[in-house]
C-alpha cells in the first residue's frame, strides 16, 4: 500500500482541486464543501469569487478528459493485468470522444474554452500523478492507477453534478455535460470492479 501512497495524495490534489471548482458556485459553503472532500490537503488557496463561466466550464472539461486520455495511453503501455489494459483503452477512447465533442461544440458556439485556476490545478496535479505513476511497475502500477482512477472519476462526478451542469449557461453545453454523465459514472463503477479484482490477486 506504501508504494501507492505518492499517487493516492497526488490524486487527491486534483480531487480537491474539482472541489474548489465546485466550491466556486456556492461561496457561503466553500469551506464546508472543501472539508469534507479529503483529509488536508493544499486547499489554503481562497476559492475564486464567481462561479466559473462557460468558457472555463468547457476548459476544465477538456481539460479533465485530456488527462484521463493521457493517463490511459501510459495505463496501456505499462500495465500488466489484462482488466488494467483494457479499461485504459476504454479511457483513450470515451475520453476522447468526449473531447471532439465539445471541441466541435465550442467551435459551434464560437466560443474559446477558456484557461483557469481550477483547469491549471487539475493539470498540475495530473503532471505529478503521471510521474509517481511513470515510476512504478507491474502489479504495484495495476493497483496505483486504478486506484487514481476510481478517485478521479468520483471528483469529476462530483464536480459534474455540483458545479458543471448547474453553471452552465448555455442549454448545449448542458446537455452535453448531462449526456456524457452516464459514461463517467460507468468508468467509476468498471474502475471500481477492476480494483477489487486487482485485490484479489
Amino acid at each position: 500500500m506504501s508504494s501507492n501512497a505518492p499517487v493516492i495524495r497526488t490524486t487527491i490534489g486534483m480531487v480537491a482541486a474539482l472541489f474548489v471548482l465546485a466550491a466556486c458556485a456556492k461561496q457561503d459553503t466553500a469551506a464546508d464543501t472543501t472539508a469534507t472532500v479529503a483529509p488536508p490537503v493544499d486547499t489554503a488557496k481562497p476559492a475564486v469569487a464567481a462561479a466559473p463561466n462557460d468558457a472555463q466550464i468547457a476548459h476544465v472539461a477538456v481539460t479533465a478528459n485530456a488527462i484521463d486520455s493521457t493517463a490511459g495511453v501510459m495505463a496501456k503501455q505499462k500495465g500488466s493485468a489484462k482488466a488494467v489494459k483494457d479499461f485504459a483503452q476504454t479511457m483513450i477512447t470515451d475520453h476522447g470522444a468526449v473531447n471532439k465533442q465539445a471541441v466541435a461544440l465550442a467551435t459551434k458556439l464560437n466560443v474559446q474554452p477558456e484557461d483557469n485556476d481550477i483547469s491549471r490545478q487539475l493539470k498540475s496535479g495530473a503532471d505529478q500523478s503521471q510521474a509517481t505513476l511513470q515510476s512504478l511497475t507491474g502489479a504495484a502500477f495495476d493497483s496505483a492507477y486504478i486506484s487514481r482512477e476510481v478517485e478521479y472519476h468520483q471528483a469529476v462526478l462530483d464536480a459534474l453534478d455540483r458545479t458543471l451542469v448547474p453553471g452552465a449557461q448555455n442549454a448545449e453545453l448542458k446537455a452535453l455535460l448531462e449526456k456524457v454523465r452516464p459514461n463517467f459514472a460507468a468508468h467509476l463503477e468498471r474502475a471500481k470492479s477492476v480494483q477489487a479484482s486487482l485485490g484479489k490477486k
